[in-house]
């Protein structure tokens, strides 16, 4: 049991931050517990979880993708207008998919091949993707997508939750499996702890940062989906901001914004906590500007509580090497 609560301290704790979270906005406002609000969490957190599960892969390379919001945007609109020209759902939903798999491929790619740093790359492909939604829809909505087209997105499991709810399991399960369990999961925290070592040890460094940006971008284009199925349209203006949830979702989860720490299970935890926490204040009917404040003091408390971990962990570690020297000693 101990051995379990040291290796999952953090997404342990982020749990019950959850639960607190849950039981003192219950006492604020009884409303908050209501069937209608449990469903707005959930699919909040399915977009948010989404995106935020790729963005963990990014951050775990030590990089950051800031193009995810825009890349939403535009695969709902490709999404919206393949959809209303009657392509075969069979063949709309994997070609959707796959666009967002390449966008991630070309951000990899800047940064690997072209040495971008991965601010800069995705800030650029940012404005790309955002203006390539604009353009090919005309600045304008794509509406009326078919209900054939979002029934396979949307159909309800049981009397309130979608079977986005499903995808998002289905998402977590395969990603949270690939980093734990296949060579490509040991070498992108590699990665993340120590790059040139990593590259010194025979780790193809570039290939595996590139697939970790295209496996964000994929997580990216499977929320767009979901979105196009929940709304039925593709809106070039959506996602704005939508970063920074994704952001916040990792880091709240446990992922160390430095790279080389964090579990896909505590970035899906926290993701339902940002999700509660914004409903919360809607709940409470607080301003939604408090929204941006909210988001962005989240960061930076998660950022620091991951620097205090960090300490800790080397305070430890150097009072146990003391002991055995201590011991060592006493023992000649």
């Amino acid at each position: 049991m101990k051995m379990i609560y040291t290796k999952y301290r953090r997404e342990l704790s982020t749990l019950a931050a959850l639960i607190l979270a849950i039981i003192l906005f219950s006492i604020l406002n009884n409303s908050y517990l209501s069937v209608s609000n449990q469903v707005t969490i959930i699919q909040q957190a399915v977009t948010y979880g989404l995106m935020g599960i790729g963005m963990t892969l990014v951050i775990l390379t030590g990089g950051i993708d800031l193009s995810v919001g825009s890349g939403l945007a535009f695969v709902a609109c490709v999404a919206a207008q393949l959809a209303k020209a009657g392509m075969p759902i069979w063949i709309w939903m994997p070609l959707c998919l796959l666009i967002g798999f390449g966008m991630g491929l070309v951000n990899g790619f800047l940064i690997t091949k072209m040495h971008l740093q991965p601010f800069v790359a995705t800030m650029g492909t940012m404005s790309v993707y955002r203006g390539l939604a604009y353009i090919i829809t005309g600045g304008f909505p794509v509406l009326g997508v078919p209900q054939a087209y979002r029934q396979p997105l949307n159909a309800k499991i049981g009397a309130t939750l979608t079977v986005s709810v499903l995808y998002f399991i289905i998402f977590a399960l395969i990603i949270a499996v690939m980093m734990r369990k296949t060579r490509l999961g040991a070498h992108t925290y590699a990665i993340g702890g120590n790059e040139e070592a990593a590259r010194l040890s025979g780790v193809k460094t570039d290939r595996c940062k590139i697939l970790m940006y295209a496996f964000c971008m994929l997580g990216t284009a499977l929320a767009a989906l979901v979105m196009v199925g929940r709304l039925g349209t593709g809106d070039p203006s959506t996602g704005q901001g939508y970063e920074m949830e994704a952001i916040a979702a990792a880091a709240i989860g446990g992922t160390s914004m430095t790279g080389g720490r964090g579990h896909v299970f505590g970035t899906v935890i926290g993701a339902i906590l940002f999700s509660a926490l914004k409903v919360g204040l809607i709940v409470l009917r607080i301003d939604t500007f408090y929204q941006f404040v909210v988001t962005g003091l989240v960061i930076v408390l998660a950022a620091y509580i991951d620097i205090l971990q960090g300490r800790l962990l080397v305070e430890r570690r150097g009072s146990s090497v003391k002991f055995k020297v201590a011991d060592a000693e006493a023992k000649k």
